[in-house]
């Protein structure tokens, strides 16, 4: 990269594939946020400097994290924009928050499923109804645990991004956030291929589409909503 700033000229560096001699700081090429920055500094606009970098052939993300590393303030230099930080207590409190979201949905789940088979029991089945009793009663426990946990961690999650947006970028939010898209998501293409199957087996009984259905929804429900989480989280 080379950048006369006595002429405000600057060649933008060339796009390349990771490499171990690559400089990077977390998911940010250093040497394009320092390109920038100096481009910024001769009085270069954003539109025209990122325009530049896709005709270098850089990627749209590497693009928009570099000119979101400063903000788009008037003064003499650019300002850079605070960074979040990885901290054990965030890193607690998103796990506690994932996994009482996890827990409230398998539990809903199960309760729903028990309810199914004692309205539509199967002949064959010899669950007892002490053993039935018993499995609704642990899962209502896990509800009535699990959900107020679920909703006090996320309000208090939300009213923190609220104060300090910065926050929407923690990495333990996008990690968790991903991993239960990839989860839900994995539950919806399997709930539909059992669905398929049966379908095609003609082997489709009331008791079977009701929890195929009680799948979807709860499945599909958390997908949606983290999906426009995620969508939220590029816009900021």
């Amino acid at each position: 990269m080379t950048c006369r700033i006595d002429y405000g000229e600057c060649d933008p560096p060339k796009s390349k594939q990771r490499s171990n001699g690559e400089k990077r700081k977390g998911d940010m090429n250093v040497e394009l946020v320092e390109f920038t920055r100096r481009a910024l500094v001769t009085g270069i606009g954003r539109k025209e400097i990122a325009d530049t970098l896709r005709r270098a052939g850089w990627a749209e993300h590497d693009i928009t994290a570099a000119m979101d590393a400063f903000a788009d303030v008037t003064f003499p230099v650019p300002v850079p924009r605070p960074k979040p930080y990885l901290s054990a207590r965030e890193v607690f409190v998103y796990l506690i928050l994932f996994a009482a979201l996890y827990a409230t949905a398998a539990s809903i789940g199960a309760l729903i499923f028990e309810l199914i088979d004692r309205s539509f029991p199967d002949p064959l089945s010899r669950t007892s109804i002490q053993v039935s009793n018993s499995n609704i009663r642990w899962d209502m426990s896990w509800i009535i645990v699990a959900f107020p946990l679920f909703i006090f961690t996320f309000r208090s999650v939300t009213r923190a991004i609220i104060g300090d947006p910065t926050k929407r970028a923690s990495r333990p939010r996008k990690w968790l956030t991903y991993l239960t898209l990839f989860v839900a998501g994995a539950f919806l293409v399997g709930d539909a291929a059992t669905l398929v199957y049966n379908a095609l087996g003609g082997e489709l009984t009331i008791r079977f589409v009701l929890k195929v259905a009680t799948i979807a929804v709860i499945a599909g429900g958390i997908f949606t909503f983290f999906l426009s989480e995620m969508r939220k989280d590029e816009r900021v």
